[in-house]
């Protein structure tokens, strides 16, 4: 570890950046593959081809999405922990090693059991570790610019998304479902290991060197911030899990992001098999998938773009807005191109979500117990997430078809959107500790 901080110190040096920059990189390169691998997205296109062939129901497939949601929650309070205390290095580093294990055992299931056994934990550091670091280790290393750094995640993940789901989708189409598996495990064990153990630190302050920008911490202020970018480039608020707690917002953003990600995680495991039950053939069914998440990356560059200029609640819930408005026209889609617009719709709001959501947490309670905080309030995230996917594949088997489950996504967002405008900036009143 001191031999890795060495070169990280001697590159750091050299460049003619800021090396936040490099952290970004290798958190987009991760984001773009091995978070990408246990996606709900990926995922998505696995549906048919696996559930026909080995004679399982969707309400039982998607029962792995959720059961690996719940094992994140239970983990995440120590995986934030760990954070802030070792950093995402080692974190992110092996949780590519266990994901890419993890696909290549998927390549050879042919009961629940294994299945289950096999794509829980995948989807447990989807959920827990992934989640929690990538965003984390950006955070950590910006202040003034991080929408931007955040961006710059956001847009490798909807790249991510865009490729790798239509990728599994033409080689299962050629080769067969397992081939898929055993890419997308060769994959993430070849490009999500070595670059995260050797260049991630946890803050620039271990190497010397200040965060973006140089930040002036007041002992204790009583101003209260007119919008979150106020709060962001004039001090640096830094409660701890237990001040956070206290807050109203705190629990506003918790309750949206749960609302929020159950429609994300909901749709984007169903919207495939969702466009195939609608007469479009499985490839094209797939160009639902990708188009959600190239929307991500315009969403992203949206977004980032717009995160110090208007207050991040109002962004919050403009962000929801758009996402209920393309799972109604996803109801009422039968043709390729209604499918396209409205995935389009889903995803550029979705965007707005994984952005908005993680800039909210760092600028309200800052960096210095970021870790602990998201820890715990990424069970909401998850929870939404596991719920989402169950819920609509149960409502399915009930009623044939995806038009109920959607309806229910969508009060749900639009619920969220109202709530979330009330998630005003914490007083700054908290000693730096």
């Amino acid at each position: 570890m001191r031999n890795s901080n060495e070169l990280r110190q001697r590159i750091a040096k050299s460049l003619p950046f800021y090396y936040g920059w490099i952290i970004a990189a290798d958190t987009a390169t991760v984001s773009l593959t091995t978070r990408t691998v246990m996606a709900v997205a990926t995922l998505s296109v696995f549906v048919v081809p696996m559930t026909e062939h080995l004679g399982w129901s969707r309400g039982l497939f998607s029962g792995a999405v959720s059961l690996g949601g719940l094992c994140a929650v239970a983990i995440s309070p120590f995986v934030g922990r760990s954070i802030d205390k070792y950093g995402t290095g080692i974190l992110i580093a092996g949780s590519s090693l266990i994901t890419g294990i993890c696909a290549l055992g998927l390549a050879l299931v042919s009961t629940p059991w294994t299945f289950y056994m096999l794509y829980i934990p995948g989807r447990m550091i989807f959920s827990g570790p992934l989640e929690l670091g990538l965003p984390t280790a950006i955070s950590n290393w910006f202040i003034r610019r991080r929408p931007l750094g955040l961006a710059v995640d956001t847009i490798a993940k909807g790249a991510g998304l865009a490729i790798i789901p239509l990728t599994a989708q033409i080689i299962i189409g050629e080769w067969g479902w397992r081939t898929a598996w055993t890419f997308l495990g060769i994959l993430t064990l070849t490009v999500g290991v070595l670059p995260s153990l050797l260049l991630m630190a946890r803050r620039p302050e271990d190497m010397g060197l200040e965060p973006d920008p140089t930040t002036r911490y007041s002992p204790s202020t009583n101003h209260e911030p007119d919008s979150v970018a106020d709060a962001a480039t004039n001090i640096e608020t830094n409660y701890t899990l237990a001040q956070a707690l206290k807050t109203k917002s705190f629990w506003i953003l918790a309750v949206f992001t749960a609302a929020g990600f159950m429609v994300q995680g909901g749709v984007s495991l169903h919207q495939v098999a969702h466009y195939i039950n609608q007469g479009l053939p499985g490839t094209l069914a797939a160009l639902s998938a990708g188009t959600y998440a190239a929307a991500q990356i315009l969403g992203g560059l949206f977004w980032g773009f717009t995160g110090r200029k208007f207050p991040v609640r109002f962004l919050l819930a403009l962000s929801a807005i758009i996402v209920g408005i393309g799972v109604i026209s996803t109801i009422y889609s039968f043709s390729l191109s209604s499918a396209l617009i409205s995935a389009a719709t889903i995803g550029f709001g979705v965007g707005g979500l994984h952005l908005l959501v993680r800039l909210a947490w760092a600028d309200y309670y800052g960096r210095q117990h970021l870790g602990s905080i998201r820890g715990v309030t990424l069970s909401a995230q998850i929870g939404g997430q596991a719920l989402g996917p169950i819920l609509g594949g149960f409502l399915f088997d009930i009623t044939t078809n995806y038009r109920l489950p959607f309806y229910v996504f969508a009060s749900a967002v639009f619920t969220g959107a109202i709530l979330v405008t009330a998630a005003t900036a914490p007083k700054s009143a908290i000693k730096y500790s």
